[in-house]
């Protein structure tokens, strides 16, 4: 099934699509669904830098809506293996997702014994929400978007809302019951140049791989209506190099732990990209890494913009005030 994206109608969900996922080793077929939601709860206090999914939320939404949104979604899929369900922000938050509305869909979850992942901000989980939640379904997954672990990059780079203690507290929390975590890493917050970027994600990856059982790498796509596309589009950012991706995901896979990366718009100019001439390459290979965990998956192939890119490692550092000259001329080249 591909993805399509529905009406606005409050009691459809905004997209509906089949994937295959990786549960306990074995490949299985994932029903993905992306609840309309009221939105999340930081990004009416501001919201991050990078994030433009709040578009799909709407103060109109009833708790109603969204089991409706659930049910309608549930019985498109079909028989799946996995739910992998998203929302503007958090699925613990119960200004977005009523404890109640949770409570259903969680039981809907467990009486078709399928794993449940859904995401959530670190301050959502808490001893007590998390015991209710086992109470009613135990096979799930919990995803947090750590993005850094770097409390400067947090707080002004991102304006996260949270530390990388609060994420440790909830990361202890679902550790304490043998819930699997699932981190987000981002790759290229703004304000960072390639090479910091690169280095914090590494960083990164390894702090969360220490409590995780999965770390998802993701690459900044520019997104419309966010900090990031408006530094984008005054020349002041380009989304991250598709080599700079290579280069976590090598320095990476010795952790033991899964990690994976499907680049958001990878290829493009939104998106993480190098040169046409290289990135369905290594998109493929990234692809196969992430299904594989295999390494040797992640080929570099022979391309002169690898050398253009290595030249911004150098360059950017020792740039002052010049950043938006070097953006544009790095994007004008397409690479």
């Amino acid at each position: 099934m591909q993805r399509h994206t529905r009406s606005k109608a409050p009691d459809s969900p905004a997209a509906v699509w089949k994937e295959k996922e990786s549960l306990l080793g074995k490949p299985v077929d994932a029903g993905v669904i992306i609840l309309r939601t009221s939105g999340c709860s930081h990004f009416h206090g501001g919201g991050c830098s990078m994030c433009g999914y709040n578009t799909e939320s709407s103060r109109g939404i009833a708790p109603g809506d969204v089991l409706k949104q659930f049910e309608h979604a549930t019985a498109e899929l079909g028989e799946v293996g996995m739910i992998k369900l998203y929302t503007s922000g958090s699925f613990l938050d119960a200004c977005e997702v009523p404890e109640e509305t949770a409570g259903s869909i969680l039981k809907s979850c467990s009486d078709r014994g399928v794993r449940l992942l859904f995401e959530s901000r670190p301050e959502y989980i808490t001893p007590g929400r998390m015991d209710s939640v086992l109470g009613t379904h135990e096979d799930i997954e919990v995803a947090i978007g750590l993005e850094s672990s770097n409390d400067r990059v947090l707080r002004y780079s991102i304006n996260k809302g949270f530390t990388v203690g609060d994420f440790d507290a909830a990361a202890a929390v679902l550790n304490e019951r043998s819930v699997d975590l699932r981190s987000y890493v981002l790759l290229k917050p703004p304000y960072l140049t390639e090479a910091e970027a690169v280095a914090d994600a590494v960083s990164t990856v390894k702090h969360a791989a220490a409590v995780s059982s999965t770390v998802s790498l993701n690459p900044v796509n520019v997104q419309k209506g966010t900090v990031v596309e408006r530094l984008w589009r005054n020349w002041a950012y380009r989304p991250p190099w598709l080599w700079s991706v290579l280069e976590v995901l090598r320095a990476s896979a010795s952790t033991g732990k899964r990690i994976v990366c499907d680049p958001t718009g990878g290829g493009k100019e939104r998106g993480a990209h190098n040169c046409v001439g290289c990135d369905d390459v290594i998109l493929h290979g990234i692809k196969a890494f992430s299904q594989s965990q295999d390494v040797s998956r992640l080929g570099a192939p022979e391309c002169s913009c690898r050398e253009l890119w290595r030249s911004l490692l150098d360059l950017e550092g020792f740039v002052e005030g010049g950043t938006c000259d070097l953006q544009r001329f790095f994007r004008k080249h397409r690479a």
